[in-house]
């Protein structure tokens, strides 16, 4: 008997009676009506169309009105009662439910599934609060990666989960303005390491090739498993990938310091560049360490000091930050709050609440479950809890690799 569950039966009684007037029907299902945790009698009220199958008296009562106890009468195995008259009695039509062999169940399915691809049924909305999102159901990208772009676009969209309402994939977007980065925050290595990988197959596939680069720093050691699987995405990707580590961060960098500079002193057209960082806690090197940040060996500026204007300088310009970090204080401690403010989009995992007051202003993501996340825009100011995407099986890579080589031909 929480706030929550208060509220959601309050919209369910207003949905059940005003819904239909807009074309809003809802159907139930339910092993018992009986116990503390059920709808209000209220809500049953509002529900013409009854269908009972055997149950006890008590859930008899229930489904049908009080002077209704037919469904306790039930015996044989798919017996039942449908009752269009709000459970009165006189409403009563016995019937029995058809069994199918699982043989001819399968191939009548088989069937309907085929139609339903034929008309391009974008199928239900199935919510799965206790499951990771599957990016195969994402019909957004599905229909991105099939599409053949003449120019880059204006604004590139990221899908980064499935909405808990009733609407298209979590989406955040990049543009060539101030504060378009990225940021993800939280302990789950896994589910961060899966928005970079998601994020990477999106992104390639709405630039025509070569109006995008992408750089991926990753601190898994080569031959583990998050590595490889990391490198497989880059794989399928029809641009320039470069993957670096902490060995070689230092000439990455200056090759971005590089090109960010004839970007900032020339107007010509240049292509999208995303810097994507998994685990920014271990790259020791981009640590901030001082407002300088040059090398004593001359005037080149340490991998820190790219970053730190990479982060502020590199959107208005066309490079883009993507970077994962575990905690609040490691973002601080390497970023610095100011450059932090940089980053108007954040994704947010399950941590404490002074961590995510610290990033987003709220402790929401102190209550957060295990496949929940919350998407903070601070341009637009709004907060998205959604779910992120579960990692994409090895198939799904093929197949996106697939279809986005396909389209130069």
């Amino acid at each position: 008997e929480d706030r929550v569950s208060q509220s959601a039966a309050v919209l369910l009684d207003r949905i059940v009676r005003q819904g239909r007037a807009f074309g809003i029907h809802v159907l139930l299902g339910s092993q018992t009506l009986g116990g503390a945790y059920t709808l209000a009698r209220a809500t049953i009220g509002q529900m013409v169309i009854r269908i009972a199958l055997q149950c006890n008296e008590a859930d008899a009562y229930l489904i049908m009105d009080q002077d209704n106890p037919a469904p306790r009468l039930l015996s044989r195995p798919g017996e039942g009662i449908y009752n269009d008259a709000a459970g009165a009695l006189e409403g009563n039509s016995p019937f029995q439910a058809v069994w199918l062999p699982e043989g001819v169940r399968d191939d009548w399915l088989a069937k309907i599934r085929a139609r339903a691809d034929e008309k391009q049924f974008p199928g239900p909305f199935i919510f799965e609060g206790n499951a990771a999102a599957d990016v195969r159901e994402n019909q957004d990208l599905r229909d991105v990666l099939g599409s053949a772009p003449a120019e880059a676009p204006v604004r590139s969209r990221i899908w980064i989960g499935a909405p808990n309402a009733i609407k298209g994939p979590t989406e955040a977007t990049f543009q060539r303005q101030s504060g378009a980065n990225l940021l993800i925050a939280g302990q789950s290595e896994e589910r961060s390491l899966t928005i970079l990988a998601v994020a990477l197959v999106s992104l390639a596939a709405q630039f025509p090739k070569g109006a995008a680069r992408f750089v991926v720093l990753d601190s898994a050691p080569p031959g583990f498993p998050e590595r490889e699987f990391i490198e497989r995405v880059g794989r399928a990707v029809p641009h320039e990938v470069v993957f670096g580590s902490n060995a070689g961060l230092a000439e990455i960098m200056a090759a971005l310091a590089d090109d960010l500079k004839k970007r900032s002193a020339s107007q010509a057209p240049a292509p999208e560049i995303f810097l994507l960082i998994n685990g920014l806690q271990n790259f020791k090197k981009l640590r901030q360490e001082d407002e300088f940040g040059f090398s004593s060996g001359g005037g080149e500026m340490k991998p820190d000091a790219v970053l730190q204007t990479l982060i502020s300088d590199g959107p208005a310009n066309g490079i883009h930050i993507l970077a994962a970090c575990d905690t609040y204080n490691n973002a601080t401690r390497f970023l610095g709050r100011k450059t932090l403010a940089e980053f108007e989009m954040r994704v947010l995992f399950q941590m404490s609440a002074s961590d995510s007051a610290g990033l987003i202003d709220s402790p929401e993501a102190g209550s957060l479950g295990l496949h929940r996340a919350i998407y903070y825009n601070d341009r637009e100011g709004y907060t998205e809890i959604f779910r992120p995407y579960g990692r994409p099986a090895a198939d799904w890579i093929e197949k996106a690799e697939r279809m986005m080589a396909g389209k130069g031909k």
